[in-house]
């Protein structure tokens, strides 16, 4: 059956070029079951290849002719090829994290071929730990990163006993059970704002008066959705199609702390590690700019109700333009001016609606979203510096087949004028970081691992923790 692909997702086929692929990608690391033998990788790779029936989401290729008028849509691959899907890699020794870190930054610097569906999974042996990776990744035009990490889960169990799991794109018996339409999730905001950028709402651009406070607020260099302060630095210029990925968790608990000691919020500590961390990075390249960097944060809260607001149960996703105050030296400073510039880019925001707000974000990103659209990098100065995005994750542990999630860390999509991406994802009582950079422009990426660790430390200590 052939669909027209929507209007977002087109936008994301047209922006992909080979520097660009517009895929979302996740690791996963699984502790093998007791009693796995020496081919239990084998089985797990073939378990999760031998599949009867694909589901119809992932067997769905673009496709685009004079038959179309031009226009893209989905149809089924009718010589599906689950071995070109579902491959089986090693690592090499030593068989450390890095190297499997440099898989997958190589693994998703390649663009997803167009004349089958957009998808692909790597069960990855070779790690001297003895645990098993998956790398998966995924078009976003064909699901966002979100969606995809959904997918997984939904065939996960919390019972280390259950067996007899399916692949994530396995066709379930009887099809899936419906699922109540769920909560808008904070990285569906730059897909949410394309959307509302290529046909804002009457309501939405009913909003003369929330627009002029937030380009006030904006001229004044102030916390607002709005961005006109951004300073230019080595992440803001064009990008190749080569990538890095570096990846490692924490405790939430130790963000906790901090927090519960500075009245501040786990997401303040994120932002704060990432200030902290961004700063002795860009320092040790002599390219730290004299003002603050900015980064775009996808926020959820509670807008005022109207007639659109109740029909959406009144919640609102986002986007604040948080200066990171990477030009104060002293962390905890840094911790509450970050937290302050979220307060006032959550105030700023709840006097609107949700579609307001959503609007709001829309003008606040069309120069991040279509730039790279229309050809117009160089031209169009970058809103702000980077994105960091923190998405909540399931709080138990979980399970494939017996084999136990130890595991999970987010890679993104950089584009160009905006090199480097991090994306936080909690899971099982740990905060996961996943960077994704290009591999030229973003220098030395793992540095920015210790420079974390290092960060938190020094909040720590700052707090006397």
């Amino acid at each position: 059956m052939v669909t027209p692909i929507d209007p977002t997702g087109t936008g994301f086929l047209f922006a992909e070029n080979r520097n660009m692929p517009m895929h979302v990608g996740g690791l996963q690391l699984f502790q093998k079951p007791e009693g796995a033998g020496r081919g239990y990788v084998r089985e797990m790779f073939e378990q999760m290849s031998d599949v009867e029936e694909i589901a119809p989401l992932f067997l769905k290729r673009p496709y685009r002719s004079v038959r179309t008028a031009g226009q893209w849509v989905w149809e089924p691959d009718e010589q599906f090829d689950i071995e070109h899907h579902v491959r089986h890699s090693a690592l090499p020794k030593p068989g450390r994290i890095r190297e499997l870190l440099d898989l997958c930054g190589r693994l998703h610097s390649t663009r997803l071929a167009r004349e089958r569906p957009l998808w692909e999974a790597h069960v990855i042996e070779g790690l001297r730990d003895g645990r098993v990776a998956m790398y998966t990744k995924t078009h976003h035009a064909l699901v966002d990163g979100v969606s995809a990490m959904r997918l997984l889960a939904s065939v996960l169990s919390t019972d280390p006993d259950e067996r007899g799991m399916p692949a994530p794109w396995a066709a379930q018996p009887g099809g899936r059970k419906p699922r109540r339409e769920a909560a808008p999730e904070l990285s569906d905001l730059p897909v949410q704002a394309l959307r509302t950028a290529l046909g804002i709402t009457a309501e939405a651009a009913g909003m003369p008066g929330a627009l002029v406070t937030t380009l006030s607020k904006g001229l004044r260099n102030e916390t607002s959705a709005l961005s006109l302060y951004a300073p230019r630095t080595i992440l803001n210029q064009k990008i190749t199609g080569s990538r890095r990925f570096a990846a490692q968790d924490w405790p939430v608990e130790r963000l906790r702390a901090i927090g519960r000691a500075t009245g501040t919020t786990v997401n303040d500590v994120v932002l704060a590690m990432c200030s902290g961390a961004m700063r002795a990075y860009l320092l040790e390249l002599d390219a730290l700019p004299d003002q603050t960097l900015v980064s775009m944060v996808p926020v959820g809260l509670n807008a005022k109700q109207s007639q659109v607001a109740s029909a959406e149960g009144g919640n609102a996703l986002g986007a604040v333009m948080v200066q990171l105050a990477t030009d104060l030296t002293d962390p905890a400073r840094r911790l509450a001016a970050i937290h302050r510039s979220m307060k006032d880019g959550k105030e700023a925001l709840s006097s609107m609606t949700p579609m307001q707000i959503l609007a709001m974000s829309a003008i606040g990103q069309a120069p991040a979203i279509l730039t790279p659209i229309l050809r117009m990098q160089g031209i169009v100065r970058p809103p702000y510096n980077l994105i960091i995005s923190n998405v909540p994750g399931p709080r138990t542990t979980h399970y494939w087949n017996g084999a136990q999630l130890v595991g999970t860390y987010p890679l993104s999509i950089p584009i160009n004028g905006m090199a480097l991406n991090i994306t936080c994802m909690s899971y099982d009582g740990n905060m996961a970081f996943g960077l994704t950079g290009c591999r030229r422009t973003v220098p030395h990426l793992q540095r920015l691992l210790t420079h974390l660790d290092d960060e938190l430390g020094h909040l720590e200590n700052a707090v006397g923790l």
